[in-house]
């Protein structure tokens, strides 16, 4: 029997964050210790504080990772950033086709598809988000959507190295509210099954995070669902404490 993936604890800081955040960091790296025999921990910081988060966590238990890229390597797209810039700049892996990027930079699933190719071109693993809004679940077309995004989002040829993949309802994201375990574990073990039939033995091994609304009081719940391999956290990774409260579920 295959062993399961090892789990992935990552926050995603939107933009929110100046130079002084660094102090959540150091104190997310101070408590990483325990944890980090057990699973993965990424911060993804907005960009501007992606070099110095990079070298502060230099040699620590907690990875840096990036909020967006564009799908070419370099050129005349003005306030953009390439897979290669945020390697340059530190970072380990990426998060693409968040559903805030899908609504409101009309981001598709082409786009994202193209973005996770850069994410390879350049090393870092993408992390592709996918999930349905809330309309969408009420009309009962959940797996639908799911099972569409996924398939157009996500490249050929992925491996447990190069590929993370994050369920986020969208009418969960900040809203405080969460699908049943239930409902996670439908989810997930239809992405599941979509991975392995497409990837073969690496659709086993790729990590599926939940995201939405997780909060170090739902967490050791939710962490327990199968085919939940981890967290995509958005407020609560900016303090330490709830960050880290999140991740002990692995304890």
């Amino acid at each position: 029997m295959a062993e399961t993936p090892r789990p992935l604890v990552a926050g995603n800081w939107k933009m929110n964050g100046l130079r002084g955040s660094s102090a959540e960091l150091t104190k997310i790296m101070s408590g990483a210790g325990e944890v980090a025999a057990r699973a993965d921990l990424m911060v993804c910081p907005p960009v501007t504080l992606l070099p110095a988060f990079a070298a502060l966590a230099q040699d620590t238990p907690v990875a840096i990772g990036a909020q967006d890229c564009h799908a070419e390597p370099s050129g005349a797209f003005t306030g953009d950033l390439s897979a290669e810039m945020l390697r340059d700049a530190g970072a380990v892996a990426v998060i693409l086709g968040h559903s805030e990027r899908r609504q409101y930079h009309r981001e598709t699933d082409q786009d994202v598809n193209a973005k996770a190719r850069a994410a390879w071109r350049a090393g870092l693993t993408a992390i592709v988000c996918i999930g349905e809004t809330k309309d969408e679940r009420i009309a009962d077309k959940t797996l639908d959507v799911v099972h569409v995004q996924a398939q157009t989002s996500l490249p050929d040829g992925a491996t447990a190295e190069t590929l993370v993949v994050a369920y986020e309802p969208v009418w969960a994201i900040g809203t405080g509210l969460t699908p049943t375990p239930a409902d996670v574990a439908a989810v997930h073990g239809f992405i599941r099954e979509h991975l392995e039939t497409r990837y073969g033995a690496a659709g086993k091994q790729i990590r599926i995070l939940y995201g939405g609304s997780v909060k170090p009081s739902n967490a050791a719940e939710l962490m327990k669902v199968a085919n939940v391999d981890g967290a995509l956290v958005g407020g609560a990774s900016l303090k330490a404490d709830d960050f880290l409260g999140i991740a002990k579920a692995y304890l």
